[in-house]
């Protein structure tokens, strides 16, 4: 059986699961808003949440896009026996999970979150051609329109439940010198692009499109500033071999089997900006007939 860990409404993992279905193949969907209980039954390690229910050793492919597992844990009213239990209940929780990572498997939950500046370090060690970047808690050093300023932790939403409104983290440009201090920040050196390439790569095998943002001034710096009356120009990319190689072997010092890859290309270079382990594919695959949806489902 296939276990897939995902969140209620992500589109992406439905149209896996369409391709499961027509091939036949047992699977359970897990949401992020699911509890499992820790069970036995015949010698065996059961999990039941309200949902769902299932052996542990029927598993035998793990697909992680989002979300996680969640355990209820029982309390008890001795302190001491609380504080034992907690520490026997969190070992039960500790060998389902590594059980589940020891299956076939497309990424894992414990590498879902990897650290921006680690990857960048490595992306170097390996032989990549980085953007130079650093940290700083003011702009003294930075150079006035030749230097953009990124999130350090990835892609951040920003939501306003009482307002009814939210806002996300865009890649920009700095236009200006502030005053005084701020909390510690990414700067990368702007690269003035040829075109953009996103990468997907899955098992050792990497399929790319180019993406031709720079044309456009809503999308020049960040092509997730999408211009839906006039939409940027994305093709099918073959990447060279050697770095597709590279990427192999970046992918690998970071146990992932799967994820979403950007590049800057600048004349004869490719510039590495970011690895995103559930990064999304969809489009890439529907705008160059990659079917990227079905290979996951035939790995699984």
């Amino acid at each position: 059986m296939i276990l897939i860990l995902s969140q209620n409404n992500e589109i992406t993992t439905t149209e896996v699961i369409k391709y499961l279905i027509q091939m036949k193949k047992k699977f359970l969907r897990i949401h992020e808003d699911e509890v499992f209980e820790i069970k036995t039954q015949n010698k065996r390690i059961l999990l039941e949440s309200n949902r769902n229910i299932f052996f542990l050793d029927d598993i035998k492919s793990v697909w992680y896009r989002r979300g996680g597992l969640s355990f209820k844990r029982l309390k008890y009213d001795n302190r001491s026996i609380h504080l034992n239990m907690i520490e026997t209940q969190y070992w039960l929780e500790d060998y389902v999970r590594k059980t589940l990572e020891s299956k076939r498997n497309i990424n894992k939950e414990s590498n879902s979150d990897i650290n921006k500046l680690i990857v960048l370090d490595k992306a170097k060690d390996i032989g990549f051609d980085v953007p130079e970047y650093f940290l700083a808690e003011n702009t003294d050093d930075v150079e006035i329109e030749k230097t953009i300023i990124k999130t350090l932790n990835g892609n951040v939403m920003l939501n306003e439940i009482k307002k009814n409104f939210g806002g996300f983290m865009y890649t920009s440009v700095i236009k200006g010198h502030e005053n005084g201090n701020f909390f510690i920040t990414f700067f990368q050196e702007k690269i003035e692009k040829d075109f953009e390439v996103r990468t997907f790569y899955l098992n050792g095998h990497c399929w790319s499109m180019a993406i031709f943002s720079q044309n456009d001034t809503q999308t020049k710096v960040d092509f997730r500033k999408y211009n839906e009356i006039k939409p940027n120009r994305n093709v099918s990319y073959h990447l060279p071999l050697y770095l597709e190689q590279k990427i192999n072997l970046l992918m690998q010092s970071f146990d992932l089997n799967s994820g979403s890859l950007d590049f800057i290309k600048k004349g004869d270079k490719f510039y590495f900006l970011e690895i995103n382990p559930i990064g999304q594919f969809m489009g890439m695959s529907n705008t160059c007939n990659y079917f990227l949806e079905q290979k996951i489902a035939e790995y699984l």
